[in-house]
């Protein structure tokens, strides 16, 4: 099999090599934190669900837990004023890999999905109104 590649084609793979989309619930308030720079960064936690039928024919619904979700600057803000526990959200990103050492001096591998866009499943008032009722 011979496949041909064109520009078109090649601009196409570059915007798709790491990429990540998810949909889901928020599991938990964005955690928002300023450093001393004046950088905002947030942290989100997004529960995914994948709907199947089992060998038996019974609807199976199995959750993902995305704990490490990370935007910064204005974005970060908005997600923090938008987005409250148990909001249905969009997320594009990328996927990065790092290494960090801990207090016992161990090393410790994260992968983070670094935010570079979202959509709201939802309208600014009803945000609004959930805070005032305190969910």
């Amino acid at each position: 099999m011979i496949l041909f590649f064109n520009n078109l084609n090649l601009i196409k793979m570059n915007a798709i090599r790491n990429k990540v989309q998810l949909i889901g619930n928020m599991g938990k308030e964005v955690e928002l934190v300023k450093s001393e720079n004046g950088r905002v960064r947030a942290r989100l936690c997004l529960a995914t669900n994948e709907v199947y039928q089992n060998a038996k024919g019974e609807k199976v619904t199995e959750t993902q837990w995305h704990n490490n979700i990370i935007a910064f600057g204005k974005m970060a803000e908005n997600m923090e004023r938008l987005l409250k526990k148990g909001s249905k959200v969009a997320i594009t990103g990328k996927l990065i890999h790092r290494n960090y050492e801990d207090k016992a001096g161990a090393t410790r591998y994260i992968t983070e999905i670094i935010a570079n866009d979202f959509e709201f499943f939802g309208t600014p008032a009803a945000a609004a109104a959930s805070e005032q009722k305190g969910f």
